[in-house]
């Protein structure tokens, strides 16, 4: 057989071979593409659903913070008609058996609520999750630290709006903000609207997931995806937890308050309107009611100083939700009301 022949049918076995394996490698390029898509697709779902958990949450925990802020903002009219009433008992000493609460101080229910008034003012242009945040750490925390120093230096009760709410974040995070830490301040300069309110309440964790991209090679991209899944899918978990837990705490306050307004606005009227301010003049059911305003301003002062969320240690670990104080407040605020407060008579 001449040598061309058969170095031509060489040539030819060698090309099948190779359009052979040319297919093949075609082939693996586009499941490892398949692969690629189906790996961010799933990512993007997961990270939707991780957005939708986290509106849903910082909405609960923002209607609570700010509610406990406009609470603590009363209190100024509270302390304003206390302080009109003359000869009246010395309730910082007050208490109730089997009972627990900070002692009334006319002082730091007036701080909290200049420094309430202070944050109130600064909501209106703040992200999402900033009410939600002074929840977490605890409003009175955060109404308190409102009328300290910002890092310049300033008081931050000075700056007004917005820039004072930025600068009690920023305090907060570097010292006691339970939802975060230090990364409220990077979270409040560099991340917006979703991303900082649940980085408010799920912790540093949180930015690696969203911000993170996925590998370029299949294989690595679907195990990065499968492990951002399953940090998601505790993170959804959680949140969903803190949405409960914040509607719960958000009625046992509404509970707590609507008591206090019935007796607070009695006082209100006898000092205000009728001019009635000498306690020796009150009738018992006035004196009951003068007693039962000052016991729950105590209470409500108490359950909004509730921090709802602990910081974890690891930033690469999702905080914890405080339920053991949380739900001991809800218990203790029931009994209060169930069986301590004096009887309303009319």
């Amino acid at each position: 057989m001449p040598l061309p022949f058969i170095l031509g049918v060489g040539a030819v076995i060698a090309g099948v071979a190779g359009v052979g394996s040319g297919i093949a490698g075609a082939g693996k390029m586009k499941e490892a593409n398949d692969t690629m898509k189906s790996a961010q697709r799933r990512h993007e779902e997961n990270v939707e659903r991780l957005e939708r958990y986290t509106k849903s949450a910082n909405r609960k925990m923002d209607d609570l913070g700010k509610f406990e802020l406009s609470i603590l903002k009363g209190f100024e009219e509270f302390s304003d008609v206390f302080e009109k009433i003359k000869n009246r008992p010395r309730f910082e000493e007050y208490h109730r058996e089997n009972v627990e609460l900070l002692k009334y101080n006319i002082e730091d229910i007036k701080t909290v609520s200049v420094g309430a008034d202070v944050l109130l003012g600064g909501l209106g242009g703040a992200a999402a999750g900033t009410a939600g945040g002074f929840a977490a750490a605890g409003v009175t925390t955060a109404a308190v630290m409102a009328l300290g120093t910002a890092s310049t230096g300033t008081a931050i009760s000075s700056l007004g709006g917005v820039a004072a709410t930025n600068a009690t974040l920023a305090a907060l995070g570097g010292g006691s903000l339970a939802a975060g830490g230090g990364g409220m301040a990077l979270g409040s300069t560099i991340l917006g609207g979703a991303t900082l309110g649940v980085g408010l309440l799920v912790g540093g964790v949180i930015f690696g997931i969203v911000g993170g991209k996925l590998s370029e090679q299949a294989d690595e991209a679907w195990s990065q995806m499968l492990n951002a899944e399953d940090k998601i899918n505790g993170i959804c978990d959680y949140l969903n937890d803190i949405d409960d837990m914040a509607i719960q705490y958000n009625n046992s306050l509404k509970t707590v308050y609507q008591r206090y307004l019935m007796n607070f606005n009695r006082i209100e009227e006898l000092v205000n309107k009728q001019h009635k301010v000498n306690w020796n003049d009150f009738t018992q059911g006035e004196k009951n009611a003068t007693e039962n305003a000052a016991l729950l301003v105590i209470l409500l002062y108490s359950m909004c100083k509730v921090s709802l969320v602990k910081k974890a240690e690891n930033e690469q670990e999702v905080n914890t939700i405080n339920k053991n104080e949380v739900n001991e407040m809800v218990e203790k605020s029931e009994k209060i009301i169930r069986e301590k407060l004096s009887p309303y008579i009319a």
